[in-house]
């Protein structure tokens, strides 16, 4: 039976359903690994919405395209590369071109009601000015400020061309999105200082898996079974900026009076690794260095189960010195106890008593605190518990619900504005 007559005409106990709303996330990196984006994407799916995803392919064998709980994820043939500047430029460039196509042959055909664009780069944002013309509204996720990172990495001057080109971009990527989210307070005071009023940029933090790191899951290991040792640890990414050779010379120096010290490194292999075990052979300490290379967060969570303490040795720079490492909840979601530098990022959320904190970059200091954990091991678990309290503030649940109220508070405001001029081509 023909139920449709005339154009518009419906089956008497039938009416047209709501569209669904739709939005694309822009991701230079792989999905579903990197968990901030795809928590942001699973929090759309479950409000209903279709989600359509473009990111980087980690190899060839990875799918082209597949759907991962409810998240259709489409990957460019570009395979991300580690070098140098002109690498980087390079790889961004090939990725905004995907990006911008993908965007403008898709928002064509399916109008696009928000558009998530994870950085690095910040000028990726521009790959969706035509779902913009078209009514979408525009979210720039700022994982980090490119211009304090690139100097740490590079060891670029903020006066150098580079860094004020990115500096630039930054502000005219902010101002073209709708609202930009950062991870931590001292990134929302950094952008709304140079880049745009301090009402755009909201903050949605990084928080571990409550389900992977989770103290009932799996037991800590008891300090009477370990036969003397004294287990530090350290996973991320081994590079200068995380000052891993500073931690395993205070390993060197702290080894006089905790002769049981060990030191536990988790993460892929880098160049500075190198440099790592250098230093571990100059101190004569390389035998106490365990090198375990990139784990899944899983296996981390029961490597942090075993340790006495969790270490974050980051150097003093433009970029840690404003940087929140998530390490710092992952850590304390098992209740172990951290040592972290006294940084703003850091001190924005803790206070002495409920975090150890060392001066970035003092070896001396370091060496104390490592010393003064080991000699306290009371003391310091009452540091971890405290430290704790603020973790559960700041549990995905929590942040969650943030991101969802601004992605709410973009709706109000799309529909107070004038009516969007008609789609360029009516979805089918």
């Amino acid at each position: 039976m023909n139920f449709m007559g005339r154009k518009g005409n419906f089956p008497p106990d039938t009416a047209p359903s709501p569209r669904r709303k739709r939005a694309a996330v822009l991701l230079y990196s792989d999905y579903p690994f990197d968990p901030r984006p795809r928590r942001a994407a699973e929090a759309m799916i479950e409000t209903g919405m279709q989600v359509d995803l473009l990111c980087l392919r980690m190899s060839e064998t990875a799918p082209r395209r597949e759907c991962i709980k409810g998240v259709e994820v489409y990957r460019t043939r570009l395979i991300r590369q580690r070098g140098g500047k002109l690498v980087y430029f390079l790889q961004y460039g090939r990725f905004f071109c995907s990006a911008l196509w993908f965007l403008t042959w898709r928002g064509l055909r399916h109008k696009y009601d928000v558009i998530h664009v994870h950085n690095m780069p910040d000028f990726l944002v521009f790959a969706a000015l035509i779902p913009k013309l078209r009514g979408a509204q525009i979210i720039l996720d700022l994982h980090d400020p490119m211009p304090e990172l690139m100097t740490s990495i590079y060891g670029l001057k903020p006066t150098d061309w580079p860094v004020c080109l990115l500096r630039k971009l930054e502000r005219w990527s902010i101002g073209f999105s709708h609202l930009a989210l950062t991870p931590n307070i001292a990134f929302k005071a950094l952008f709304a200082s140079r880049s745009c009023a301090v009402d755009k940029v909201q903050i949605v933090m990084n928080s571990p898996e409550a389900r992977i790191f989770d103290p009932s899951r799996t037991p800590a290991r008891s300090r009477s079974l370990q036969d003397g040792e004294f287990r530090i640890m350290h996973h991320g990414t081994i590079a200068h900026r995380h000052g891993v050779d500073l931690l395993v010379e205070a390993i060197a120096r702290a080894r006089e009076t905790i002769p049981g010290v060990q030191l536990h490194l988790y993460g892929a292999p880098t160049p500075f690794l190198t440099r790592v075990f250098d230093v571990g052979s100059y101190f004569g300490v390389s035998d106490r260095i365990h090198y375990h290379g990139l784990k899944f967060q899983t296996e981390i969570a029961c490597a942090i189960r075993e340790a006495d303490l969790g270490m974050v040795p980051n150097r003093q720079s433009s970029f840690t010195a404003l940087n929140f490492p998530t390490r710092i909840f992952e850590y304390l979601a098992l209740r172990c106890p951290v040592i972290a530098p006294r940084t703003r990022g850091i001190a924005d959320y803790f206070s002495p008593d409920q975090l150890l904190m060392f001066e970035p970059g003092n070896v001396d200091d370091l060496v104390a605190k490592i010393l003064w954990a080991n000699a306290h091991p009371v003391e310091l678990r009452s540091i971890a518990n405290e430290g704790f309290e603020i973790y559960r503030q700041h549990l995905w649940k929590n942040e969650k619900d943030r991101f969802l109220n601004a992605l709410a508070s973009l709706e109000a405001r799309s529909h107070s504005l004038p009516e969007q001029a008609a789609p360029l081509r009516a979805s089918r």
